[in-house]
C-alpha cells in the first residue's frame, strides 16, 4: 500500500517538477540571449569607437587638426577621449604658432634680403670649392647673367683675383670681372663658422671705381698745389742765400742771423712740401729708383754731419757704430731721405740730452740700418697705425708735421724689396729698422 501511495506521488510531482526544470532553461536562454545581445552591441560600440579614433589619427597624419574623436558608451572610454582631444587642440594649437612663426621668418628674410640688395657691395657665399651658393642681386648684375642665376657655378668662372690668392685668404684684394673690365674691384673673404665638415665663405665684393677716380682727383690736386708751392720757396731760398752773400750790399750780424733763422724755417717748408709731393708719386711702392754702389760708413756718416746742427738744438748727441763697413746697391737720394725722417723723428720725439744711436750690421738676405731714441716711445695701440698716411704723433707732442714721412720712408724701402720695422717700450726707447735686401754680387766688399 505504501508503495502505492509514493508511486502516486511521484507521478503527481514528476510533471510539478518537469515544468520547472523546463521553466529554469527557459530563463537561461532568455537570460543568454538578453547577454549575448548587449554584449554585440557593446562590441559594435567599441569597433565604431575604435573606427572613430582610427579615422581621426589619419586626418592628425595627414595634417588636417580640426578632427575631434566622438564620445560613446563605453565604460572607461571618456577619459582616452578627452586627453585624445586634448592632444589634438595641443597639436593644433602648436602648429598656429608654428605657422605665425614661419610667416615672421619669411616676412625677417625678406627685409634681410632687401636689406642685402640694397648694400652698396656685392654679397655671395661660396663653398671650399668656390662654387656659389648663394649671391645678392647686385653679384648677377656685375656679372652680367641677364637675369640667369650664377649660384651653381664656380666663382673664378666671373672674376680674375690679380695677385693669384685663394678666394679664402682675400682681404681687400684687387680683382677684375672678366666681362667688365672697365670698372675696379676689390674682394674680401669670411669664413662662415660651423657650417659642417665643409667649409664655406662669404665673399663681398666692392665696387672701388668711383673711389679710386677721387682718390685720382685728389692725389692730382694735392702734386699740382705742391707743384706750384714749390715754385716761390725756391725762389725765396736762392733770394735768402743772396741776402746772405751780401749780393745787394752788406749786411749786420743780427740781419745775417735772421736771415739765417728765416733760411731754415723756409728749408723745413720746402722739405715739408717735397714730401707732400713725393708721397704721390709713390704708390704701393711703385717708384723710380736710381740704384748705386753706396758704403755704408761714409754715407752714413755724411747724414750725421747734416743733422748734427739740428740735433745740437736739444743737446742730443749721435752716435753711430758698425762693425765693418758695408756696401749696399741703392738709391741714394731717397735712402739719405729715409734716415734723415727718422734721425729728425728721434731728435724730434726723443728726451734732450739723451744720445741718438745708429747702427748698420747683416741679418740673413738683409742689410740693416737702425735708428734708436730715448724718449716717450711709442703707445702699444699706435704702433700699427704710424706708418699710415697722415698719422702723426706730433699733435701729441704740439709740434707741426704732416704725417707723411714714415708712410713715404715705408714705401721707398718697399720700393728698394725692403722693409722698415719698428720696437718701442714706453718711457723707454723707440728703434726703427731699415731693411735692404743683400746683392750678393755687389753688396760687400
Amino acid at each position: 500500500m505504501l508503495l502505492n501511495i509514493f508511486d502516486t506521488f511521484c507521478k503527481e510531482y514528476a510533471n510539478i517538477i518537469f515544468f520547472i526544470l523546463n521553466l529554469i532553461v527557459l530563463v537561461l536562454l532568455i537570460l543568454s540571449f538578453i547577454f549575448v545581445r548587449d554584449t554585440k552591441k557593446r562590441w559594435n560600440r567599441l569597433n565604431d569607437y575604435l573606427g572613430d579614433v582610427t579615422k581621426t589619427v589619419d586626418s592628425i597624419r595627414f595634417g588636417d587638426l580640426s578632427k575631434k574623436i566622438q564620445s560613446f558608451d563605453l565604460p572607461d572610454s571618456v577619459e582616452l577621449t578627452e586627453s585624445l582631444n586634448r592632444m589634438i587642440e595641443t597639436l593644433h594649437d602648436r602648429e598656429l604658432m608654428l605657422h605665425e612663426y614661419h610667416k615672421d621668418l619669411a616676412e625677417q628674410n625678406r627685409i634681410l634680403v632687401e636689406i642685402l640688395n640694397s648694400l652698396s657691395d656685392g654679397l655671395m657665399i661660396v663653398d671650399e670649392n668656390n662654387k656659389i651658393l648663394r649671391a645678392t642681386e647686385k653679384i648677377a648684375l656685375w656679372f652680367n647673367k641677364n637675369g640667369e642665376s650664377v649660384v651653381g657655378h664656380s666663382l673664378l668662372d666671373f672674376i680674375n683675383i690679380i695677385h693669384k690668392k685663394p678666394i679664402a685668404f682675400l682681404n681687400n684684394d684687387e680683382v677684375e670681372i672678366l666681362n667688365n673690365s672697365t670698372a675696379s674691384y676689390t674682394a674680401s673673404a669670411v669664413e662662415l663658422k660651423e657650417q659642417g665638415a665643409k667649409k664655406q665663405y662669404v665673399v663681398i665684393l666692392r665696387n672701388t671705381s668711383d673711389q679710386k677716380e677721387l682718390e685720382t682727383l685728389k692725389e692730382d690736386f694735392v702734386a699740382t698745389l705742391t707743384h706750384d708751392l714749390k715754385v716761390p720757396i725756391i725762389a725765396e731760398t736762392n733770394m735768402l742765400e743772396l741776402f746772405l752773400n751780401e749780393s745787394f750790399g752788406q749786411i749786420s750780424d743780427k740781419q745775417r742771423l735772421a736771415l739765417k733763422n728765416m733760411q731754415t724755417s723756409n728749408k723745413e717748408l720746402l722739405d715739408l712740401v717735397q714730401i707732400v709731393l713725393e708721397t704721390y708719386k709713390i704708390k704701393d711702392g711703385k717708384m723710380s729708383l736710381y740704384k748705386e754702389n753706396i758704403m755704408l760708413k761714409s754715407f752714413i756718416n755724411e747724414i750725421i754731419e747734416e743733422m748734427t746742427p739740428l740735433a745740437k738744438k736739444t743737446k742730443n748727441e749721435i752716435s753711430f757704430t758698425a762693425q765693418r763697413d758695408i756696401r749696399i746697391f741703392a738709391d741714394r737720394f731717397q735712402l739719405k731721405r729715409v734716415i734723415k725722417n727718422l734721425i729728425q723723428n728721434a731728435i724730434s720725439y726723443g728726451n734732450p740730452s739723451t744720445p741718438i744711436d745708429i747702427t748698420i750690421g747683416e741679418i740673413p738676405e738683409y742689410v740693416t740700418i737702425k735708428v734708436k731714441d730715448y724718449g716717450a716711445g711709442i703707445p702699444k695701440n699706435d704702433i700699427d697705425k704710424i706708418f699710415n698716411k697722415y698719422y702723426s704723433a706730433a699733435k701729441k707732442f704740439r709740434k707741426i708735421g704732416t704725417g707723411l714721412g714714415l708712410y713715404l720712408a715705408l714705401q721707398i724701402t718697399k720700393a728698394h724689396k725692403g722693409d722698415l720695422t719698428v720696437e718701442s717700450v714706453e718711457g723707454e726707447y723707440t728703434e726703427f729698422c731699415i731693411k735692404i735686401p743683400v746683392n750678393y754680387e755687389r753688396s760687400f766688399i
